[in-house]
């Protein structure tokens, strides 16, 4: 299976945004890929970062919705966009699955949220399964793939044998430039990434934006915790690979007992 991550910059306006989408859509379809993955909230941007965030609101959400469904039908290629979801009870981080048709096939919301989003948006509720050519696959965004490891044994125990992992982490204007994955002097997350593929035995595809300081890689990490590849830095562009999924035994996420972890 030929899977890609599109790590964009910041979208300037809607119209750039779309235009990102498509174009980066483009390029992933023209190496193969079946399935592409956004990072989170991309679209308008996620709020309360160092960076302004687009209007948006129902005719933006529906707008977007419209648009993307079209560039993944035109280029024939599942995608994975993190978006704001505008619901009755307020806004929510989230991600809609598009299939190569361009139909939706659902959506994961962000059920764990960070305490500094607390001002900003409303967690949901559920979660679900996804399947592309086959392939089962979850998604926990952020915060979950980071803090809460049970968000991603959620999908491994039913089989998902990739779990993609849209997220922000870094900043547009000011911060440290990483040089090395995995460093022992940078931020925990691209540790965090290896032990949620280990500790499954599935593949983690974590997929952040194309920030001047960004403090983790796009990535992805094999089911033995090892980092398969992973962008530049900073730099925009989409990330392009073949995996195989056989190996993706999901061994250690069936061998979960929570049975015996009740209380005495």
């Amino acid at each position: 299976m030929i899977i890609a991550l599109a790590s964009p910059r910041v979208a300037r306006s809607l119209d750039e945004g779309l235009e990102k989408v498509d174009r980066l859509l483009s390029e992933a379809a023209g190496q193969g890929a079946q399935i592409v993955c956004f990072p989170e909230a991309w679209l308008p941007g996620l709020r309360g970062q160092d960076f302004e965030v687009l209007e948006y609101g129902p005719r933006e959400e529906e707008r977007v919705l419209r648009a993307v469904a079209a560039s993944a039908r035109a280029h024939a290629v599942a995608t994975i966009l993190g978006l704001e979801r505008i619901t009755a009870e307020g806004r929510q981080i989230a991600a809609v699955v598009f299939d190569a048709a361009g139909r939706i096939q659902g959506w994961q919301t962000k059920n764990q949220i960070d305490p500094t989003e607390d001002r900003y948006y409303v967690p949901g509720n559920t979660r679900q399964l996804f399947e592309v050519g086959g392939v089962k696959f979850g998604i926990a965004i952020c915060h979950e793939g980071w803090r809460y490891p049970e968000t991603v044994r959620w999908a491994a125990v039913r089989g998902a044998k990739i779990v993609f992992h849209p997220h922000h982490t870094g900043t547009h204007h000011a911060g440290v430039r990483l040089e090395q994955f995995g460093s022992s002097s940078a931020p925990y997350y691209e540790k965090a990434m290896q032990m949620r593929s280990i500790e499954n035995t599935i593949w983690f595809a974590s997929v952040n934006y194309a920030l001047p300081f960004q403090e983790s890689a796009t990535s992805l990490i094999d089911p033995s915790g090892r980092c398969h590849a992973y962008l530049p830095y900073g730099r925009e562009g989409v990330l392009v690979q073949s995996i195989e999924v056989e190996k993706a035994t999901g061994l250690l996420a069936a061998r979960y007992a929570p049975e015996r972890y009740r209380d005495s």
